[in-house]
């Protein structure tokens, strides 16, 4: 039985892998959508090239990368260097839209695992289908941000943490230093990807270590010694990678490019001029939730439903709380950070998306009866089958396929806008861009340009006719055009 299981999870991992890297393609057409996305993939091209930036250029606004900063001569994006590192892997297979697609794959195995480590197999296989049909995760793993890998590490540490540090042995007799490891490399790598996650997603296990390192036993002892150790000396690589970039490990390179994104509360922390309130974190907190009852599995305003039910059905079980304390934590932190997510779901809580689904199930679970040895009658059971059956038949009949389509050409940005300047086959040439409306027109254009792409091509984004002027005349020996993009799009070349 263990074997038929195991073999149902891995397909539903394959599902999972193989609907992320088709949504990759039909959905956003691997190309970057979101500021993030273009940073991290910038980012993850400089160091398939052995670097980790760039000479930053003469006219840097010009040549403008979104959330890509120009500090002291030097370009560089603005995020942690754990996720484009990563990336960049795919890049040098040219394929960097395959990582995010096996990353969930790899979260949905991770779910059947820790479904079945905390209750049976068969809370673990419907916790797995959740994680892998859920709308916010399909999207988030279809695109180039940093989620999927923040989610795949918080599955990982959590499995970590309880073999290495709570089992009294470990599966299948595997040492018992394997597990700690896992547990302190992935928080340690989940800092130099979401710093403010991280300190989340540690918060609880934290906590619980404070707690084994007083009344613990000696073996759990040393096993929260080194999850903490290792944790630390990875997430330490951080200041090493701000102070390269900057020349001071403390930087916050996020206020690179905007002086006000930074977390907390009061004039200087937001876009207001009061900044950030509690009022604006109460107004943001409650929309993201909003979404997310939606979003998390496609259940409209359902989605929550049995997770309580879960965390009842298994309150013995000090994993259980473990698990559950992650999407408070979360919520409770993101509240201080003056911006909110709901465009791809509320995706500053997607890391709690594991453990929501092994407790979703967990509930299920225990009223359909699979849970215990008190038999339940049977109509009881089936009709809590039924209704499972009818919420994943409506989420992918009707509700993720709603939410695809509301995703498809997101802010207008195809590869069939790039197809005109593209056909051209200008080779050797300076293209400055004139949306007519919006950067992301300007955005969808730069996937012809290094570093994204190989060749000569340079875009600049315009910025009034005296600056783009004196940009011309740096490339005087270049071949230098002017790009309108009012309907119908017209190229101009500069007269010398």
């Amino acid at each position: 039985m263990k074997r038929l299981t195991s073999a149902v999870a891995l397909v539903i991992a394959a599902g999972a892998c193989l609907a992320a890297a088709w949504a990759s393609q039909s959905v956003f057409e691997r190309i970057p959508h979101l500021e993030d996305e273009f940073a991290n993939l910038w980012e993850a091209q400089v160091m398939a090239d052995g670097q980790i930036a760039q000479p930053s250029p003469s006219f840097p606004r010009s040549f403008m990368v979104p959330f890509v900063v120009d500090y002291d001569g030097l370009r560089f994006g603005k995020y942690p260097p754990g996720w484009p590192a990563l990336l960049s892997l795919g890049v040098l297979l040219g394929a960097p839209w395959l990582v995010n697609a096996l990353l969930a794959g790899a979260s949905a195995w991770l779910t059947y695992r820790l479904g079945s480590r905390l209750a049976v197999p068969g809370v673990g296989l419907l916790a797995s289908l959740l994680v892998a049909t859920s709308p916010m995760f399909l999207l988030l793993s279809a695109s180039l941000v940093s989620h999927a890998l923040s989610v795949f590490l918080t599955l990982a540490l959590m499995l970590g943490w309880l073999d290495g540090v709570l089992a009294d042995r470990t599966p299948a007799g595997l040492p018992r230093a394997l597990p700690i490891a896992v547990a302190g490399l992935s928080l340690g790598l989940l800092a130099l990807t979401r710093p403010l996650t991280a300190v989340c997603v540690g918060l609880p296990f934290g906590v619980h270590g404070l707690w084994i390192l007083t009344r613990g036993g000696i073996p759990a002892k040393r096993a929260v010694l080194a999850v903490g150790l290792l944790a630390f000396a990875t997430a330490g690589l951080l200041l090493a990678w701000q102070w390269a970039l900057t020349g001071d490990p403390l930087r916050n390179l996020y206020v690179l490019w905007w002086p006000y994104d930074r977390v907390g509360f009061g004039p200087g922390h937001g876009v207001t001029e009061t900044g950030h309130t509690l009022n604006l974190a109460r107004i943001n907190t409650k929309f993201s939730l909003r979404v997310g009852r939606h979003d998390l599995f496609g259940w409209p305003f359902l989605s929550w439903i049995f997770a309580p039910i879960g965390l009842l059905a298994l309150r013995r079980r000090l994993e259980a709380w473990l698990l559950a304390a992650l999407l408070p934590v979360l919520v409770l932190v993101y509240a201080a950070y003056w911006v909110g997510a709901w465009l791809y779901g509320p995706r500053y809580y997607i890391e709690a998306l594991g453990a929501m689904a092994v407790l979703s199930a967990a509930g299920i679970a225990a009223l359909a009866g699979w849970l215990g040895s008190a038999p339940l009658k049977r109509w009881r059971s089936l009709s809590v089958s039924a209704l499972v059956l009818v919420l994943l038949a409506l989420n992918v009949g009707f509700y993720l396929p709603a939410r695809l389509r509301q995703m498809t050409g997101l802010y207008g940005m195809t590869r069939a806008a790039s197809l005109p300047l593209e056909s051209l086959s200008l080779g050797k040439a300076l293209v400055i861009v004139h949306p007519a409306q919006s950067w992301t027109e300007y955005g969808s254009l730069l996937p012809l340009t290094p570093p994204f792409a190989d060749g000569d091509l340079l875009l600049a984004y315009t910025r009034g006719s005296e600056q783009d002027a004196r940009l011309a005349r740096t490339f005087a020996d270049w071949p230098v055009y002017h790009y309108y993009l009012e309907a119908p799009a017209r190229l101009i070349p500069v007269e010398r």
